[in-house]
């Protein structure tokens, strides 16, 4: 079909062939092929050049049309080839960090796309991602902004956790409800309203409280320096040989890992190529985020 614009267009075989960068029985042998396809003549030769049939002449303003898609389907398969660069902004809990960006699962992504690198945006609080402040999240616990899309990709565990040494001075728990005797580390600021938080509040309202911080591993580090004992997230708490596991995992606090963005770059090639690659390997991300 280039082949008969290009001869409508220039009046010539041979000059559709300059035109085309191709020689000119190649021309003659593409419109002869076309026009075999179809059943009918689409140009006939005069002493002044190529003029086009009926045929020919109803049919190049639909020819012109699909040559139209056809450009803007190259032009779009390239600009999709060419934006597989750049950077895709990941936030997620701070002590996630450390172990995603030193594992197969990063490095492997990298491998596949040289050109993208990932950026973490670190924090305990949740980013605003309609407001552009990360593009992907991965965040636990059921979400509540429906603006925000994506999928589950894993759970998120929860268990009661004390340092030996603290073990050793004060004991281990004889149940849940053991714990309002002893000494808890709480979380403020951000977190005093996470699940956490209200669980604590809820299940040990009388406990003695040494310490609160405002991120999941300040409550983390209070508890290995012995001051307390707290919920945290298995995957993280199990990293530290110096923690001790006191409860099993407390169902109430268990929640999924999401991987979400915002609806309006989710369909960018950067975004779609870090969706595609995380579902791919969720075997190798699951034990990073569930330890």
């Amino acid at each position: 079909m280039r082949y008969f614009i290009a001869v409508a267009r220039h009046g010539s075989t041979l000059s559709a062939a300059r035109a085309m960068g191709v020689n000119q029985s190649t021309v003659h042998r593409r419109v002869a092929e076309l026009e075999g396809r179809i059943g009918h003549g689409l140009v006939r030769r005069h002493p002044s050049g190529y003029q086009l049939t009926e045929l020919g002449l109803a049919l190049l303003p639909l020819a012109e049309d699909a040559e139209k898609a056809m450009i803007a389907i190259e032009r779009q398969a390239k600009a999709y080839a060419n934006e597989l660069k750049g950077i895709i902004r990941l936030t997620c809990p701070e002590p996630l960090v450390s172990r995603i960006s030193n594992s197969q699962f990063l490095s492997d992504f990298y491998e596949l796309y040289p050109s993208l690198r990932v950026e973490f945006v670190m924090s305990d609080g949740y980013l605003d991602l309609s407001k552009g402040e990360a593009d992907v999240a991965l965040r636990s616990g059921e979400q509540a902004d429906e603006k925000l899309v994506g999928r589950r990709i894993g759970d998120s565990v929860w268990a009661v956790y004390g340092s030996r040494d603290y073990v050793h001075r004060h004991g281990t728990l004889n149940g849940l409800h053991d714990i309002a005797n002893h000494t808890i580390i709480g979380f403020e600021g951000a977190l005093s309203n996470h699940r956490a938080a209200e669980w604590l509040r809820r299940i040990a309202p009388d406990a003695e409280t040494a310490a609160t911080n405002n991120s999941v591993l300040g409550v983390l580090h209070a508890v290995m320096a012995g001051l307390g004992i707290s919920p945290l997230p298995t995957t993280i708490a199990n990293m530290h040989e110096t923690l001790v596991q006191l409860s099993a995992p407390v169902e109430e606090l268990n929640r999924g890992w999401y991987l979400l963005t915002h609806p309006d770059i989710r369909k960018t090639p950067r975004i779609i190529a870090f969706f595609d690659y995380t579902v791919d390997h969720l075997n190798t991300l699951r034990p990073l985020l569930m330890g």
